[in-house]
């Protein structure tokens, strides 16, 4: 499905600054938050909408700004790929729980190179990101890809600029991979980069890899694909040269424990296993356990219910990965109990 007209027929607003949501009917439901999701909730908006009539007005607007948004109870709900932890959900009245699963990838656009070519290190990709690998045929570089003819030009690098899960798994992952980020830089939605120009969304940083000669950035897999961006490679945990596949994102997924993880906090990234893809995430969504409008409260958990029950194959297609059956039951529970509508 093409991306912009999935946005378009869920009524679905990707939202910037200077975005504008659609007004909500009154059975609609009112989302804001992570860009990492954006494309599976669109393409779910889309199928829910046909078959009941309701709608979803979701602003893809960055992790930091939904959970804003959430706290401050003018949505239904907030969405996050850098969960909360319990405390924080005890303190604020949410209840947390994961969506769904997918993949964060490094992209470039480097002339001559195709799709999985460049192979890139954790420690590498790190030093790039540090400003301290600044060219493409950096030594280092040219080690791991010695039949790649690179060029001897700067490497442009683009980061987000807003308040990004995406950005908080993907320094999650540099933290453990690279000592001097984890020193320096460490992780979080928004960090202090020490190199690079910054990129609104999945959607901006898409945007800006794409148009930009020897860029690199990082951005959920199903944008790279949507986009037609240039991923690379990466060398895993276990030393294994792996690529983004739906087959190494649930061999990094098999490891998540979440019936014993309170609030569901659980980080996906630089997972053991020599097929582990090493920059998988959840998403997560947040409601209010005491929420100001029931009504609107209620409707979303139908939508829930229904992604989890009939959007599987939909996720699957653009590459996330469905929560598995036990923890959905699990989820499901935890609404009943905690959610007072």
């Amino acid at each position: 499905m093409n991306f912009f007209k999935a946005i378009a027929a869920a009524g679905l607003v990707a939202a910037s600054a200077s975005a504008f949501s659609l007004p909500a009917r009154a059975a609609d439901i009112t989302g804001a938050g992570a860009t990492f999701p954006f494309p599976v909730y669109s393409k779910w908006a889309d199928a829910y909408k046909k078959e009941t009539g309701n709608g979803l007005n979701y602003q893809s607007i960055g992790s930091g700004a939904g959970i804003k948004q959430i706290l401050a109870r003018t949505v239904t709900f907030g969405a996050t790929d850098a969960p909360l932890k319990a405390d924080k959900l005890d303190k604020d009245g949410l209840l947390q729980w994961p969506m769904v699963m997918g993949a964060i990838v490094p992209v470039v656009n480097v002339e001559g190179v195709r799709p999985g070519e460049l192979i890139l290190s954790g420690e590498l990709l790190g030093d790039i990101y540090l400003g301290k690998v600044t060219k493409w045929d950096d030594p280092a570089i040219a080690k791991l890809n010695p039949k790649l003819k690179l060029p001897s030009a700067a490497i442009a690098v683009v980061h987000r600029s807003d308040g990004s899960g995406t950005s908080f798994n993907f320094t999650n992952y540099l933290s453990k991979v690279n000592a001097e980020w984890k020193s320096r830089v460490g992780e979080g939605t928004a960090v202090e980069w020490p190199a690079g120009v910054g990129a609104k969304g999945n959607e901006g940083v898409s945007g800006n890899v794409g148009q930009t000669r020897n860029s690199i950035g990082y951005v959920e897999y199903a944008y790279a694909k949507q986009n037609k961006l240039v991923y690379a490679a990466l060398i895993n945990k276990a030393g294994k040269t792996v690529q983004p596949t739906v087959a190494a994102f649930q061999a990094a997924a098999a490891n998540a424990d979440w019936a014993h993880a309170p609030g569901y906090y659980v980080i996906l990234t630089d997972q053991p296993g020599e097929a582990s893809w090493p920059i998988t995430a959840a998403t997560f969504i947040l409601m209010q356990k005491e929420p100001v409008d029931k009504a609107a409260s209620t409707e979303a958990i139908k939508f829930f219910k229904w992604s989890f029950e009939k959007g599987g194959k939909m996720a699957e297609e653009l590459d996330y990965i469905p929560m598995p059956e036990s923890v959905v039951k699990q989820i499901e529970k935890t609404w009943t109990s905690e959610i007072r509508s």
